[in-house]
């Protein structure tokens, strides 16, 4: 239930991410769950580096939102170029 229910809520916070990020990115569902997984991750691990996470807390809902508007944004920076 672990990996579904990661799989689940990265699609939702991708989505989210999608809609609060402005343009077209042009990415389907499974782009979209990856990017709110990777987005968590991002949070995870970025929070930990400046202190705001212990080493053995996830990143909030919210977290994950914030790391996946940023890799979002960072995607579709690089691939105007």
């Amino acid at each position: 239930m672990s990996i579904i229910g990661t799989i689940v809520i990265g699609f939702i916070v991708g989505l989210i991410a999608r809609l609060l990020h402005p343009g077209r990115d042009g990415i389907g569902i499974i782009l979209t769950t990856l990017l709110g997984i990777a987005g968590a991750m991002l949070a995870t691990y970025g929070g930990q580096f400046l202190g705001l996470y212990r080493a053995d807390e996830p990143a909030g809902f919210i977290g994950a939102i914030v790391g996946a508007i940023i890799i979002l944004f960072v995607f579709t920076r690089l691939r105007r170029r």
